[in-house]
């Protein structure tokens, strides 16, 4: 399948200033900010003020990566060398040096798990912690879907304050005619929907669209149209004493603020960064993305979503080593190292959760094609930060990368493990559109990432 051209960047049109209207899937919905407050469940004690989840998508092969299989026979163990990393006895793929150097910051987990090897239906078991529902191959975004995590949190935990629940970057997955689901709010409605961003950092006209005022607007004239604002609805008498009008007031109230919050806005502005940092964490895509995702961690973003490439990008059914040789890992490599660097110098490694994964693994057996096909029985995922004891292998496949040999741990763990750290607990009760309730999340948080105490 051939990506389709990307939706357009978040942000609200001039023409929509003065009716703050929102909805749909693409482009910045308020509603991540607004939203109707939802019950408070009762919460668990979290470290983390932000989930960093960078997604490998396609999926990345764990065989040549994180997991390698040295003493397996050659189709399966592939050409690429291991590596010593700077913890004894583990070993990573060679072409993850940096990474390698920094194996003390973060654990690797070899026994995620699932029965699924469509695309779809993993990506959003993978990205929202819950199987889809009514799932079957190649099932698009719905709004029957479950809600990702960033809208579970804005659900949950509505703010008060400009910085959105969720942001999403720098890809929005979408193949004509598919449409992958676990993006968005799914049966939670658009109004809890992540803001999406589909602009690239590393380019050089770089921005998001109409998060600053539009040109020849400062911000005392700006002012000046909330104050007609206030007056057209100060006659609106009638209309004022009505909940609906004053749910409306208030939306307009915070999409002003929104507007004119330097602290959101520079974030989003790289320039404000000095080249030698920008430089380190590579000028490539997913460098500068990664170094976004670290500026909208330090001003409080509580999940940040970095889509590393498009759809498929890591799903190589063909020559697979020259392209995660030459094309993938290294700005991977590169870009992560300097995330994790950045995070514990600044100590919000502390407070804040990274996860790279994909939505499943790669087959054992090197294919005819010399690449390896969809496994979702057994694959890795990288965790740092946030409590977790870094420097540690948790979970053993067998001799072949091909299933599990300790506990499995599903994606509804790697769920139970994000809303815990978060401070949501994962059995709280979510309502559809219609009302009705539903458990968040039936997984187990992954203790052993935390107690450094493997099954």
């Amino acid at each position: 399948m051939t990506p389709s051209h990307l939706p357009r960047g978040i942000g609200i049109r001039r023409r929509e200033l003065l009716q703050v209207g929102y909805s749909g899937l693409l482009g910045l919905t308020l509603p991540a900010v607004i939203g109707k407050p939802a019950a408070a469940a009762t919460r668990p004690s979290g470290r983390a003020k932000t989930v960093i989840l960078v997604f490998q998508t396609g999926a990345c092969s764990h065989h040549d990566t994180f997991d390698m299989k040295p003493d397996a026979s050659a189709e399966v163990r592939g050409p690429f060398a291991p590596i010593a990393t700077s913890i004894p006895g583990l070993i990573v793929g060679e072409h993850l040096p940096r990474l390698a150097e920094r194996a003390q910051h973060y654990a690797i987990v070899r026994s995620l798990s699932h029965r699924d090897n469509n695309h779809l239906m993993s990506t959003h078991h993978v990205l929202t912690g819950h199987q889809q529902p009514g799932g079957f191959f190649d099932k698009i975004a719905s709004r029957d879907d479950w809600p990702c995590y960033a809208a579970a949190c804005d659900y949950l935990r509505p703010r008060n304050d400009p910085i959105p629940s969720g942001v999403h970057l720098p890809t929005f997955l979408m193949s004509s005619p598919l449409t992958w689901p676990g993006q968005h709010g799914g049966l939670l409605s658009p109004k809890h929907d992540p803001w999406q961003l589909t602009s690239d950092p590393n380019a050089a006209d770089f921005r998001v669209d109409n998060l600053t005022l539009a040109q020849g607007i400062d911000v005392n004239r700006f002012s000046q149209r909330q104050e007609l604002l206030d007056q057209i609805n100060a006659q609106q008498s009638a209309l004022e004493r009505s909940a609906e009008h004053r749910q409306l007031s208030n939306q307009q109230q915070l999409a002003f603020s929104l507007l004119t919050s330097q602290r959101l806005t520079q974030a989003f502005d790289l320039k404000h960064e000095k080249d030698p940092t920008r430089d380190r964490y590579g000028r490539t895509t997913v460098g500068q993305s990664l170094l976004l995702a670290r500026r909208l961690a330090e001003i409080g973003v509580p999940v940040v979503q970095v889509n590393v490439g498009r759809v498929q990008t890591w799903d190589n059914h063909a020559n697979i080593f020259p392209t995660l040789k030459d094309r993938l890992l290294p700005p991977l490599d590169q870009g992560m190292a300097a995330l994790l660097d950045d995070l514990n110098e600044t100590g919000l490694i502390d407070s804040t959760l990274v996860i790279m994964v994909g939505e499943f693994g790669r087959t054992p057996k090197i294919n005819a094609q010399a690449g390896r096909d969809h496994w979702g029985y057994c694959f890795s995922g990288l965790f740092a930060g946030a409590g977790v004891r870094g420097g540690q292998v948790i979970g053993k496949s067998d001799a072949i990368g091909g299933f599990p040999l300790t506990a499995a741990y599903s994606p509804d763990d790697l769920g139970a493990t994000v809303y815990e750290s978060l401070g949501i607990d994962p059995q709280s009760t979510i309502h559809d559109r219609q009302g009705r309730p539903a458990q968040l999340n039936h997984g187990t948080r992954m203790d052993a990432l935390f107690t450094g105490r493997a099954t």
